[in-house]
């Protein structure tokens, strides 16, 4: 593919999502949200109907899991890279997921920030900017 083709197919990708970003608050059910943006370590949790949440946070982590695997695809085209990819997407969303279930269900308020990052990583493509540049160093290294 084309240098042009992969920028233009990238930039694509990082809008979509940005889009994902954007629209959270109509995409997606997460009562959570406005309790972290609020003075969380003050407060207490908000009600949240659990089964909902699960299946929100999972939806927009494979979304955001399918468009960084996208991205790392098209910047490399390296069929074991993917491979590798979609395994530790995977396994890290059920690290997160049991991590994050373990955390709503025992929460104590000395648990509000772990809360908040363990969430942060299942909603956001945090794990694409450590793969990128390990992909990269990897692919210069080998030459």
């Amino acid at each position: 593919m084309k240098k042009r083709y992969k920028i233009i197919l990238i930039s694509f990708m990082v809008l979509l999502l940005a889009a994902i970003r954007f629209f959270e608050d109509s995409l997606f059910y997460d009562p959570l949200i406005e309790f972290f943006r609020s003075d969380y370590l003050l407060g207490i949790i908000p009600p949240m109907n659990m089964a909902e949440l699960m299946i929100h946070l999972s939806i927009r982590y494979a979304l955001n899991s399918a468009i960084s695997i996208g991205i790392i695809y098209v910047a490399f085209q390296n069929r074991s890279m993917l491979k590798f990819s979609v395994i530790l997407y995977a396994l890290l969303y059920l690290g997160a997921v049991s991590a994050f279930i373990f955390l709503v269900l025992n929460i104590e308020r000395e648990h509000y920030l772990a809360l908040f990052y363990v969430r942060r990583f299942l909603i956001h493509p945090l794990f694409l900017l450590i793969l990128l540049p390990a992909f990269y160093y990897y692919r210069i290294s080998k030459k």
